[in-house]
């Protein structure tokens, strides 16, 4: 099995209390809970997810799957080149092939991610096992590990469960930013009794909550923990940031001295805003949010 000990992994990672007006006029505390300091190149839930994963593949190649901005992508080839294991990345848009590859694309080449470009019709297909195989082999790594599209499936989530066990009996809500759902999944399964999370879903379409369902059983055996969804605060979809959300990453820069991922972290922090405004978290609750990037 691959030893993941040469990336030195700050754990349990930093819980930090701010203080901030819009939370201290409706009785909430605020904590942040600094995933985004596990490790400079495998931050957050990335370090999770990818870690039982890796140790599975012992050596193999790995082969995984994103868009263009993935940061998916761009943490499995930085762990590749710190644990000297080969990756490909399977990249959504065959159009992309032919263009100069954008700084997220060039960051995963330079680390050594051999990236193989799918039309998008067939990126869609990719969990039918005969477009997989197909894939696999004009790869040129058919006898490789695959992780899915934003590293979530069972291993990943049983790794996150230990987030949620960081955070036992520290906070009555844990929130977090939610992509393709793994880490609600585990961190939910994780907690203590008395505590609830509540996912903030960073794409459209209504479709997670039936994947963390699926998520939480093919890793438990069934539903764990207690968890709810906010639809609301998407901002368009994924990689939208309007002017209002951006004005307000860059006040809680400015506020608190520390950076805001704009992707993910900034919607999570403005919904929270937003539902302490709205009375949602009972005065003396402590709210924890998980900065995943």
């Amino acid at each position: 099995m691959t030893s993941t000990a040469p990336l030195a992994p700050r754990l349990p990672s930093p819980l930090q209390e701010v203080r901030d007006d819009r939370f201290d006029r409706h009785g909430v505390r605020l904590l942040l809970k600094r995933d985004d300091l596990i490790h400079p190149e495998l931050i957050g839930n990335k370090w999770r997810k990818l870690v039982p994963n890796i140790e599975a593949a012992d050596g193999r190649p790995l082969v995984t799957f994103g868009g263009a901005y993935s940061n998916h992508l761009r943490a499995t080839a930085a762990a590749g080149r710190l644990l000297g294991f080969p990756t490909v990345g399977v990249v959504r848009g065959q159009e992309l092939a032919d263009r100069p590859l954008n700084p997220s694309l060039a960051r995963c080449a330079a680390d050594g991610m051999r990236l193989h470009f799918v039309d998008r019709a067939a990126y869609r297909r990719k969990t039918e096992p005969r477009t997989l195989a197909g894939m696999l082999r004009a790869a040129g790594a058919p006898d490789a590990y695959v992780v899915p599209e934003g590293g979530s499936n069972a291993a990943a989530v049983r790794g996150c469960g230990a987030l949620g066990e960081e955070l036992r009996g520290r906070a009555g809500v844990v929130a977090i930013a939610c992509g393709t759902g793994g880490t609600l999944a585990g961190l939910a399964a994780g907690l203590g009794a008395g505590q609830r999370v509540v996912g903030v879903p960073v794409l459209r379409g209504g479709f997670l909550e039936g994947d963390i369902r699926r998520l939480q059983e093919e890793a438990f055996g069934g539903p764990r923990g207690h968890w709810s969804l906010d639809e609301r605060f998407h901002f368009g979809g994924y990689a939208r940031v309007p002017a209002e959300l951006e004005a307000f990453a860059q006040d809680f820069e400015r506020r608190h001295g520390m950076p805001v991922e704009r992707l993910y972290v900034a919607k999570l922090l403005y919904a929270l805003a937003a539902l302490a405004g709205e009375g949602a978290f009972p005065r003396g609750t402590a709210v924890a949010a998980v900065l995943t990037a």
